[in-house]
């Protein structure tokens, strides 16, 4: 049995590097680590989605959905429940 990469797996399923489909996954996947990675912090720090909906003036449905989506979130919003709600910082890179 010969092993792939992930990087091979991902050129013959989605795409090669820079083609759209590619660029579309590869956005997806990033919004989708931002939820994961609230929810490990959350997660880290003992707390429920209610707690950190409180913390932050939200509703658990919204902290709900962010864990399992972290698209389509302000700035703001996700500065509030990183450096509120989970007491962490947030970085912000910008690439061009």
């Amino acid at each position: 049995m010969k092993t792939k990469t992930l990087s091979q797996l991902e050129d013959k399923y989605i795409g090669p590097a820079g083609s759209k489909k590619r660029e579309i996954y590869e956005k997806d996947l990033a919004d989708l680590m931002i939820g994961y990675n609230i929810r490990q912090g959350r997660l880290k720090l003992d707390m429920t989605q209610e707690q950190l909906a409180e913390r932050v003036g939200k509703k658990r449905e919204f902290i709900s959905r962010v864990e399992n989506d972290g698209s389509n979130l302000t700035i703001k919003t996700l500065r509030d429940i990183v450096e509120t709600g989970l007491g962490g910082s947030l970085k912000v890179e910008m690439v061009f």
